[in-house]
């Protein structure tokens, strides 16, 4: 049945790599990709990774077709310079922008009613080097996460840098976007808030950003571009997906 995507709906899917049904279905999840598509499986080293690959592009491709119908077998993606995919559709179709994100344990997939939206998932049971901050953040995040109790630091890494992911994602143009002009500006419970550098043309207003803690080892952040002034609604559902005979 076609459910679709409302207009202000942001609309994020996850689904856990470790669920035995999901497990049981990746022969089937493999069926619907292109030739292309199981190339680029092929590259990844380790098969946890061609396992992450495979769910997120069937999870695309799936719920593509819950919201505008048709055979999820059929959708074509276009890929820019920095390896954004974007959807091909004829002309006078429905246009819906998607981000797909993965890590050990999980995959993510935000679809909304525009191209810049990104998404970001990372396992936070990974060890972190005590320098990465300095390297990729702004010199105001790294100020505020070096004031908070060393315990706390490695919690709110993973906000911004889930964060700034989302970010760049959306944009499309992966680290062309040098990480240490842009900040955020963290204030929970309250949404977080972007500040730029003047080297990066961009309007704060025009930005919608989110977080969650999908498991309680997983971090997302996202990011959508917005109308300034307009709040748009998230949607976070967990789902097995399911593949029809």
């Amino acid at each position: 049945m076609i459910q679709p995507l409302r207009p202000n709906l942001v609309h994020v899917v996850l689904t856990r790599q470790d669920d035995p049904a999901v497990r049981a279905q990746l022969a089937a999840y493999r069926s619907l990709l292109t030739d292309e598509e199981r190339a680029r499986e092929a590259r990844y080293h380790f098969e946890a990774d061609r396992e992450r690959f495979v769910i997120g592009r069937a999870l695309a491709r799936l719920q593509l077709s819950a919201y505008l119908g048709g055979d999820p077998r059929a959708w074509r993606f276009a890929t820019n310079e920095h390896g954004r995919p974007a959807l091909l559709t004829a002309p006078g179709a429905p246009r819906l922008g998607f981000n797909i994100s993965h890590t050990p344990g999980l995959v993510a997939c935000v679809f909304a009613h525009t191209a810049d939206v990104g998404v970001d998932v990372e396992f936070t049971g990974r060890r972190l080097s005590h320098e990465i901050p300095e390297r990729f953040f702004a010199p105001a995040e790294v100020a505020d996460l070096r004031r908070l109790p060393a315990d706390d630091q490695p919690r709110v890494f993973f906000d911004y840098w889930t964060l700034k992911e989302a970010y760049i994602k959306a944009r499309g143009m992966g680290l062309a976007l040098p990480l240490a002009h842009f900040a955020f500006r963290l204030s929970p419970p309250g949404l977080p808030t972007i500040a730029f550098d003047p080297e990066i043309p961009d309007d704060p207003a025009s930005w919608q950003f989110g977080q969650a803690w999908p498991t309680a080892t997983h971090r997302l952040g996202l990011a959508v571009r917005r109308p300034p002034g307009t709040d748009l609604d998230v949607r976070i559902d967990e789902i097995v997906p399911h593949v029809d005979a």
